[in-house]
Formats: structure tokens, C-alpha cells, sequence
């Protein structure tokens, strides 16, 4: 449910990544474990064209926390729903992060806006990595390795002159280059096949050299480890 309102849900596609032909030249891949399900432009009825990747990228994250949760608090009521981009807004100003002009308005967030949502709904820390240039990523592939191995969950990436905030749900190392899983947010319309998602380049591996290379990125990575493959 997004925000209290209406169910768009069963509307949505869920692990698009998954048939996603990996590189040529991998030697090792590890990505995401656990279900989630692919918010992208429009996909609930309101258009946030231009400015609403980060908000949708979270809703992906909060979809994967929910499932995690779902059913393991011994008859607890379900986590609360994934947030509209209004209730975002809401409890960003809630929580004092930003001014109450902020709300309805269609300004941007990031990796460390998502990471106060994730906490102040879901109660699920998250560790920010910050990488000074892109050519900075490569030197972090470990750390995200390590992630995806112990906790399995989705990443956000926001950054500078690379406003296109998005998902990654993996990574491979290849033998000539290395890459991250791309679940883009930047879709508009309605997602009859993941093969046409996948096909159109909404979801791919990015190589690292194709991430701006001279600005920073920041990546939210949640601190919740899978229990549900």
C-alpha cells in the first residue's frame, strides 16, 4: 500500500533483476536476496517525473524491509506501508530535516534522506558510503561485496552531477571491468514484461567506468540482513 491510500501493489513488478543475463567476463557475482517490488515514475497514479528517483528508489528499499519483516514478530501487526512521496515529505519536515515548505514541494532527496526514513519507519539503521569521485567506486566493491553477502539487501546510490538516483542490487566483478546491478527508477508506464524492462536498459549491469567519474556518490545501505531468500 503506498501512503494509506490506495493499494497499487498488485500493480507492481517485483525482482526485476532476476533473468538479467549476467557480463560476459564475470568471475564473481553476488546481489540481492529476498523479494522487492519495482517503484519507478507514476507507478501509484502520481507523476513525479523529474524529481521523484530518490523517493521511488526508497520505496523499492521500504518494499524489501516489509517482506523481511512480515510475519517474523510472533503476531505483531504487519510493518507500517510503503510511504507515498507526500508522507515522505511529511516525516522528513517531522523529523525536523527539513522546513515545512518542503512538503508538496518537488525538491530531490538522497542517500542520507532515505537512510532517515528506513530508521524513523522501519527502525532499520544504515550505513552510508561516500565516494569523493566515481572512479572512487571501484576501491568500494569490496565493501558492497560484503554487504550483499551478510545482509542481502538493496542499496541506493544518489549523486552529484548524476542526479539519477537509483537502486543497485549487486555486484560483478569481471575479468577486464566490474559492475553494479541497476534497478533505474526512471520509468514511466506500465511494466507489462521485465524482458522489455530488462531489454531497454531500466535494469542492467553498469559498468564502473560508465558512472561519472570526477563527482562524488553516496550509496544508503541498509543494516538489515535477509532472513526470507
Amino acid at each position: 500500500m503506498v501512503g494509506g491510500g490506495r493499494d497499487y501493489s498488485a500493480r507492481l513488478q517485483s525482482n526485476v533483476h532476476l533473468g538479467l543475463a549476467t557480463p560476459e567476463d564475470a568471475e564473481e557475482t553476488v546481489t540481492v536476496r529476498g523479494d522487492y517490488l519495482y517503484y519507478h515514475y507514476g507507478c501509484d497514479g502520481f507523476d513525479d517525473r523529474g524529481w521523484g528517483c530518490g523517493y521511488r528508489t526508497l520505496m523499492t528499499l521500504c518494499s524489501w524491509v516489509r517482506g523481511q519483516r512480515e510475519g517474523q514478530q510472533g503476531g505483531a501487526p504487519s510493518p507500517l506501508p510503503v510511504p507515498s512521496n507526500t508522507r515522505i515529505q511529511e516525516l522528513l519536515v517531522e523529523m525536523g530535516d527539513k522546513e515545512t515548505s518542503f512538503i508538496g514541494s518537488r525538491q530531490w532527496i538522497g542517500s542520507v534522506e532515505v537512510s532517515y526514513i528506513l530508521d524513523s519507519l522501519y527502525d532499520v539503521p544504515c550505513k552510508i558510503l561516500h565516494m569523493g569521485q566515481g572512479k572512487d567506486i571501484k576501491a568500494q566493491l569490496g565493501a558492497l561485496q560484503e554487504h550483499f553477502r551478510v545482509k542481502g539487501a538493496p542499496v541506493m546510490m544518489g549523486g552529484e552531477t548524476d542526479v539519477s538516483s537509483k537502486g543497485v542490487m549487486g555486484v560483478c566483478r569481471g575479468a577486464s571491468e566490474s559492475y553494479l546491478l541497476v534497478v533505474d527508477p526512471h520509468f514511466w508506464g506500465e511494466v507489462r514484461e521485465v524482458e522489455a524492462l530488462q531489454g531497454s536498459g531500466w535494469v542492467k549491469w553498469q559498468p564502473l567506468s560508465d558512472f561519472h567519474q570526477s563527482t562524488f556518490y553516496n550509496m544508503c545501505l541498509p543494516q538489515l540482513s535477509a532472513t526470507r531468500d
